[in-house]
């Protein structure tokens, strides 16, 4: 495949041999899970391994949590984003805390578009060449924002990829217990790879995470379980196929 896409790797130790090489450049990609199964980390681990092993700068767009949640957060995990953005190496974008509001009163499109060409100034500048967007849209319950957030996020990924270029990893949660692959029914179909993260019992009644590979659009990638563990200062590891475990029924019927 590497003769006909460029292929980005991941940098996540164990990962990048099991997709193959990578991802594809320019594309986006979804990790989806319900909470507590290491999204966040994942998707920052693809960013700091991408700083420091390619050299290729970062954007980080906290959707849900402060500037300071978000920092004192990744503090205590053993990571320093601050010294990353003195550097000229990452930047932490955080949009106003009432964007659910804004999208509900104005056109989704018109709010995509101008977060869009935000992320294209800082790419611009920074000569990002990944993207995370953590989660890709605010997390709602009224049954009435979902088609909006759908034409939201159709328009934020799709404007991504036209406008600014870059490698991208959206994140989204999914209800526990949920046969989805992600929040709002769209994600998957406009993402090129989707990555489903769960955890899973062992035959002694411990808990393992895994990294399910559901989809790799233009990869012969198969559809792969793989067991992952979270590491201070590290971020996630893949440690190979999960075995002796128990996964929930629903988790691959996704």
């Amino acid at each position: 495949m590497s003769l006909y896409y460029d292929l980005v790797p991941t940098g996540i130790p164990g990962l990048d041999e099991a997709l193959g090489g990578g991802l594809i450049r320019g594309r986006t990609y979804l990790i989806s899970g319900e909470t507590g199964t290491g999204k966040t980390l994942l998707s920052l681990s693809f960013l700091i391994n991408g700083i420091y092993k390619y050299g290729e700068p970062g954007i980080y767009v906290s959707v849900d949590e402060t500037y300071d949640q978000l920092m004192n957060g990744v503090r205590r995990f053993g990571w320093d984003l601050e010294a990353l953005r003195e550097q000229g190496y990452l930047e932490v974008l955080i949009p106003e805390m009432d964007i659910i509001e804004k999208i509900r009163e104005k056109d989704p499109i018109t709010i995509a578009r101008s977060l869009v060409y935000t992320i294209a100034d800082y790419a611009k500048s920074l000569e990002a060449q990944r993207l995370v967007i953590d989660p890709i849209a605010p997390l709602v319950t009224l049954e009435k924002d979902v088609q909006v957030l759908r034409e939201y996020i159709r328009a934020l990924v799709m404007g991504i990829e036209r406008e600014v270029g870059v490698t991208t990893i959206i994140t989204t949660e999914i209800p526990t217990g949920a046969r989805v692959i992600s929040r709002y029914g769209v994600e998957e179909f406009l993402a090129a790879g989707v990555f489903v993260m769960g955890l899973a019992q062992t035959t002694e009644g411990d808990f393992k995470r895994y990294l399910f590979i559901r989809k790799m659009r233009w990869q012969a990638v198969q559809p792969t379980i793989l067991e992952v563990e979270i590491q201070p200062k590290v971020g996630v590891v893949v440690k190979g196929p999960l075995k002796d475990v128990h996964i929930p029924f629903y988790a691959l019927m996704i």
